[in-house]
């Protein structure tokens, strides 16, 4: 055990800069089985690490570490590895990379009935179903999503500040309070454009090159959280890869399934399944009018966050479809989002009828619409700053 517990102090005591993350509060420390669901590339071992520093400090040995990358678990059981970490006084074990172990449910339900002072918090891809994939977890097991920097999380790093989270209820009511009491401390124009560029993946304050970053991690979700995690055959990659690529060369928009068939040469039953992946890993998000879903054909596609956009270096990326993106990733977590008729491009929650306007000077507002303007400090009635919406989390 005694390589485990150096390997735990030592990550613990060499966290960089860190901004907490909105989770941290939500979660129910009272729990004993916890996972934490993420796309790669979010940070989900530095919340672990951070959860460790902030409850236990790096020398607390009722606290440990560990991922299941480790070459120790090809030789040895989970169940073992807790139960020696238990007998030893171990009361909170974090673990990364859940799936990499083989019958991971099954063990942390067996690890859950028998160490009945153990807490278990493990991490995993968004593309699993805890629960309903997994029914031995099922009233057992709770579940939370760790999402990439929202941007007030990105903005409170970058500026030192410490702005707090509000409501999509408290911004529609009170956005011109809200936003004169941060640009009072801080313009968040001034930091918008560069979240908007690479501020969502945690990795950005790593001395390598951003881009090249990015373009690892599009192809790992592609290689693990897809194809290892839901068993389809490596030989598939090729096509995958070209599709996705094929995709973001059209959103937003409303893909056309056949075209995408021909062109990819898999059939449109298989384009539609994989744009399902494509969700799950957090690569794309899709929009259906009200009362439609998978497996019908989305009414608008969108790449899951902006920087997303900027990965494909052969598409200008258009301003809109920035603004666009940015909206629908930072509400999609906690609301429900359709896509609207006519001028009204989302619904949100099935009331709240919303555009997004990138360009004041090309566009007509009036009537009952909510609207969420770019490049505005302050806005006034309906009309509210599309910044403000990055404070949701």
């Amino acid at each position: 055990m005694e390589p485990f517990y150096r390997t735990h102090s030592y990550l613990v005591e060499h966290l960089g800069m860190l901004v907490r993350r909105e989770l941290m509060r939500e979660i129910n420390a009272d729990d004993r089985l916890i996972g934490i669901k993420g796309s790669r590339g979010v940070g989900k071992t530095t919340f672990l690490l951070q959860y460790a520093r902030e409850h236990f400090g790096s020398r607390d040995r009722s606290c440990l570490y560990v991922n299941l990358n480790n070459l120790y678990f090809t030789d040895h059981t989970l169940e073992d590895f807790a139960a020696r970490f238990y007998e030893q006084g171990g009361r909170t074990l974090l673990i990364d990379q859940i799936f990499k172990y083989p019958g991971w449910s099954e063990a942390l339900r067996r690890c859950y009935d028998t160490m009945s002072e153990l807490q278990i918090i493990f991490t995993g891809s968004t593309v699993m179903r805890l629960k309903e994939e997994n029914p031995v977890l099922d009233g057992v097991a709770a579940s939370y999503n760790l999402r990439g920097f929202s941007f007030r999380e990105y903005l409170n790093m970058m500026s030192g500040l410490s702005f707090r989270s509000y409501t999509l209820d408290e911004i529609l009511s009170d956005h011109g309070l809200i936003a004169r009491g941060i640009t009072g401390r801080v313009n968040p124009l001034e930091y918008f454009d560069a979240y908007l560029h690479h501020g969502y993946y945690p990795f950005f304050l790593e001395k390598n090159n951003f881009s090249e970053n990015l373009i690892k991690t599009i192809n790992l979700m592609l290689e693990i959280d897809i194809l290892l995690i839901k068993q389809i055959e490596l030989s598939y990659l090729p096509k995958m890869r070209r599709l996705l690529y094929l995709i973001s060369t059209q959103v937003p928009g409303a893909v056309n399934v056949s075209k995408l068939s021909q062109e990819t040469q898999i059939s449109r039953a298989t384009v539609m399944n994989y744009i399902k992946c494509f969700k799950d890993a957090r690569l794309i998000n899709t929009l259906y009018k009200e009362g439609e879903y998978h497996p019908q054909k989305p009414g608008m596609v969108y790449m899951h966050n902006t920087n997303l956009i900027y990965s494909n270096r052969t598409v200008a990326a258009d301003r809109q479809a920035v603004c666009e993106t940015f909206f629908y990733n930072m509400l999609h977590q906690s609301h429900r989002l359709n896509l609207g008729a006519n001028s009204v491009r989302f619904i949100i929650d099935g009331k709240y009828p919303f555009r997004v306007i990138s360009n004041r000077g090309k566009s007509r507002m009036g009537g009952d619409n909510y609207y969420a303007m770019d490049n505005l400090r302050m806005g006034s009635d309906n009309v509210i700053p599309l910044w403000l919406f990055g404070f949701l989390y």
